[in-house]
């Protein structure tokens, strides 16, 4: 998938990004910290600059995050789940991502929308959950794009600064997913364990 990601960047620059960057706030398991560093080490050998890199990045990601809001909006818990089921092994979603996410904004506001977009994974999907609470679009809009920026910001001056060893920086980043796929897991458990403890003590 890498080689597939960085030919589309090479040929399409600033578009390939944007539709790259899309498309993973939509088919989450596409890695978008392949995009951004990658796109940070193109800075440094062609007419790309970090500045247009990060701003492609963040409409592409705004973009997706807008049209997953709208599916929230739109369809409740029950039809996404159906469609999970159906498509999942296409989309690679399974109803425990939704679940997750749709925990992590009922347990933590509107705030999730912000401090989620530097979880892997939760990142995208926490566009679900906020569409199906009618969260202020504004507000959403606002957190989901300065929490964008940011993110992409720092994952492509990275890229830029570690020029041709991008690829170690993706490493740690696959390590880094790794720990919080293991913890969102963890906590997952221990809400079930409580909810169920809960249940039968009443």
């Amino acid at each position: 998938m890498e080689n597939w990601i960085t030919s589309i960047m090479e040929q399409f620059g600033y578009i390939g990004i944007f539709l790259l960057i899309m498309v993973e706030n939509l088919f989450p398991p596409i890695p978008s910290e392949v995009i951004l560093t990658f796109g940070g080490f193109m800075t440094t050998h062609s007419n790309l600059t970090i500045l247009g890199v990060v701003i492609a990045a963040t409409i592409g990601s705004v973009v997706g995050a807008i049209v997953l809001y709208g599916v929230g909006f739109v369809i409740n818990v029950d039809r996404i789940e159906k469609i999970v089921d159906r498509w999942g092994h296409i989309l690679r979603l399974t109803r425990e991502d939704i679940h997750k996410a749709n925990a992590w904004f009922e347990k933590y506001g509107v705030w999730t929308v912000f401090f989620c977009r530097f979880i892997p994974l939760i990142r995208s999907l926490i566009s679900l959950p906020a569409g199906m609470a009618r969260m202020n679009f504004w507000v959403f809009l606002a957190l989901t794009t300065v929490g964008t920026f940011i993110w992409n910001v720092v994952l492509v001056n990275i890229g830029a600064a570690v020029g041709d060893s991008w690829e170690t920086i993706v490493g740690y980043m696959d390590i880094y997913s790794n720990i919080v796929y293991a913890v969102l897991a963890v906590l997952f458990i221990v809400l079930v364990w409580l909810f169920i403890k809960k249940r039968f003590k009443k």
